[in-house]
C-alpha cells in the first residue's frame, strides 16, 4: 500500500475529556499499576480499522471520542512514578489523548487489499517509546469518504479487552447513545491478595524475565521477517478449536524443524472469565490477562492427530485456572513488599525470532463487528506489521460470518512453503 507519497497530515491536536461531563471521581488521582500491568508488556499497540464511504465527519469523530474519554479516565492520563511512595502508576490528570487528522488522495478502494506492511505504520500514530500518550488515534480520510482509524494504546494502560470495549462505546457515542454499561475502574479490588499471600506457582520465571545466568534461552535474530495473512473461510473452520494445532502444524513444518525439538506455544488467558471469589465483571478496565504456555515435541504435533494436539493445549490452559489468578495476585503483594526483587517483563524485540516457539492471539472474542459508527461496521481491520517472527494473531474476518483472518510473522526463507500447506487439512 504505497501511501507515502500522497499522505498530507492536515491537523495534529490534544484531545480532552468532555467539558459537558462532571469531573470524573478519580480526577488527579494516581492509580498503581497492578501485577497484571506490570505483567503487561510495556508498549504500544496499534490496530487499523477502515471503513467505507460514507463515514461521520471528523469533528463528529473527535466530539464522540471526548464524551466517553470522561468515563474512561486512565486513557487520557500519563505513566509516571507516584511522587508518595515512587511506585509506577497513572496519573489521572486528563492531559489527553492525541488526534492526528489526515488526507490521502486515493480512494479506499484503490489500497485494498490493506496487508500488513511497515508503510502501513504511516496510518497510525507513532509507537517508539517516547510516546507519552496512552491512546492516540489517527483518521485517515480518504477521497471517496472512506475512512481508516489508526489507535494506538499503552498495553500496561489496558488489554485487548478492555481496548475493544472501549472503542465500541466511541462509535456509540458518535451514534449519539448513551453509555448501557459503565467501565469498572476499580483495580485494588480486582487485585486484592489473600491474608497471608501465599504464591505457590514460579511466577518470577514464568510471567517475567528472568535474571541472566538462569539458563532461559536467548534471543535470536532473524534477518527477514515477512507478514502473511491467512483468510479462512466459516467452511474452513467450522472445527474453530483446532485451528491454533493446525496453523501450529504448518508453522512447524514450514520451519523445518527436526522431530526431536520442543515447541512451545504462549496463549493467552482472560482472568475475567476464571475469577469468582470475588467475580470481575467483564467491564473490568485494565490489564487481567496471564499466559498458558503448552509445549510439544515438534514430532507429536507433526504425527499426532488434531485432538492429541488440542488435548495438550485445552490442559495447559486449564490449569491457569482461579487459583493460578489469586496466586499471582499474592505474588504482586510479595513484590511490593520487597520480598522477591525488582522483575523485567520484556516483549521480544523487533527483529527476533521465537523459533521454535510461537505466540498465539486470540481476537476473535473482541467485539469488532460491534465497532458502528453510524453505517455499520469496518470492512476491515488489521494488526499492522508484526515485527518478530512466531507471533500469530487470529481475528474475525471482515469478509464473511464465521471465517478468520490470522495475521502471521514468519522467517522469509519459510514463507513459500507455509503458503503451499496453509489450506491444506493433511
Amino acid at each position: 500500500m504505497g501511501v507515502s507519497s500522497d499522505i498530507e497530515t492536515t491537523s495534529t491536536s490534544i484531545l480532552k475529556p468532555s467539558s459537558t461531563s462532571p469531573p470524573h471521581p478519580l480526577l488527579d488521582t494516581y492509580v498503581p499499576l497492578t501485577i497484571f500491568d506490570e505483567a503487561a508488556f510495556d508498549l504500544h499497540i496499534p490496530t487499523l480499522y477502515a471503513f467505507r464511504s460514507p463515514m461521520p465527519t471528523n469533528s463528529a469523530m473527535k466530539e464522540g471520542l471526548s464524551k466517553v474519554l470522561s468515563h474512561f479516565p486512565h486513557l487520557s492520563g500519563r505513566m509516571c512514578l507516584d511522587p508518595n511512595n515512587n511506585r509506577p502508576s497513572i496519573h489521572l490528570n486528563n492531559a489527553g489523548v492525541q488526534v492526528i487528522e489526515t488526507r490521502i488522495a486515493d480512494t479506499l478502494a484503490d489500497r485494498f487489499p490493506l496487508d500488513p506492511s511497515d508503510e502501513l505504520a504511516l496510518l497510525h500514530p507513532p509507537t517508539d517509546a517516547s510516546v507519552e500518550y496512552l491512546l492516540q488515534v489517527q483518521l485517515n480520510r480518504f477521497a471517496c469518504g472512506g475512512l481508516v482509524i489508526g489507535v494506538t494504546s499503552h498495553h500496561r494502560a489496558a488489554d485487548g479487552h478492555s481496548m475493544s470495549g472501549f472503542l465500541v462505546r466511541w462509535a456509540e457515542a458518535v451514534r449519539g447513545l448513551g453509555l448501557d454499561s459503565f467501565p469498572y475502574l476499580d483495580r485494588a479490588a480486582v487485585s486484592v491478595p489473600r491474608s497471608p499471600p501465599r504464591s505457590e506457582f514460579n511466577h518470577r520465571a514464568i510471567e517475567f524475565k528472568e535474571e541472566q545466568g538462569s539458563g532461559g534461552p536467548s534471543p535470536r535474530s532473524c534477518s527477514v521477517i515477512e507478514n502473511v495473512v491467512v483468510h479462512y473461510s466459516a467452511e474452513f473452520v467450522s472445527g474453530l478449536k483446532r485451528m491454533v494445532s493446525e496453523d501450529e502444524a504448518k508453522m512447524t513444518k514450514a520451519r523445518g524443524l527436526g522431530e526431536g525439538e520442543s515447541s512451545q506455544v504462549r496463549v493467552a488467558v482472560n482472568g475475567r472469565a476464571r475469577m469468582r471469589e470475588p467475580a470481575v465483571p467483564m467491564e473490568f478496565f485494565g490489564n487481567l490477562v496471564l499466559w498458558a504456555y503448552p509445549s510439544l515435541s515438534t514430532g507429536e504435533i507433526l504425527k499426532k492427530s488434531h485432538a492429541y494436539v488440542v488435548k495438550a493445549i485445552h490442559d495447559s490452559v486449564a490449569k491457569v485456572d482461579e487459583a493460578y489468578f489469586r496466586s499471582f495476585i499474592d505474588f504482586g503483594e510479595m513484590i511490593s513488599t520487597g520480598e522477591v526483587g525488582e522483575l523485567s517483563a520484556t516483549a521480544p524485540e523487533a527483529g527476533n525470532s521465537l523459533c521454535p516457539n510461537l505466540e498465539v492471539d486470540s481476537w476473535l472474542r473482541f467485539n469488532f463487528h460491534d465497532l458502528d459508527f453510524g453505517t455499520g461496521g469496518p470492512c476491515a481491520f488489521l494488526p499492522p506489521n508484526l515485527p518478530v517472527e512466531g507471533l500469530l494473531i487470529f481475528v474475525p474476518s471482515c469478509k464473511d460470518k464465521g471465517a478468520v483472518d490470522v495475521f502471521l510473522a514468519l522467517s522469509g526463507e519459510h514463507v513459500e512453503l507455509f503458503k503451499e500447506i496453509s489450506h491444506s487439512l493433511d
